[in-house]
């Protein structure tokens, strides 16, 4: 399993909305609005980001 860097749920790297590369590495998304949020501004949801509060969700339900 690996973990959308946006909202932080567990996907399925073979069952993902959608995957983006960055700096060689392959990330896994639940939904396209995820991935779209990561290639906007990768640092952030990577922690890499100054100032910046950690990932934040946006409202998945188990």
């Amino acid at each position: 399993m690996a973990k959308d860097p946006v909202c932080g749920m567990e996907v399925e790297p073979a069952k993902a909305a959608a995957t983006s590369e960055h700096q060689g590495q392959t990330y896994y998304f639940c939904s396209p609005m995820c991935k779209t949020k990561f290639e906007q501004n990768p640092g952030k949801y990577l922690g890499k980001e100054e100032g910046g509060h950690g990932q934040r969700g946006h409202g998945h339900r188990a």
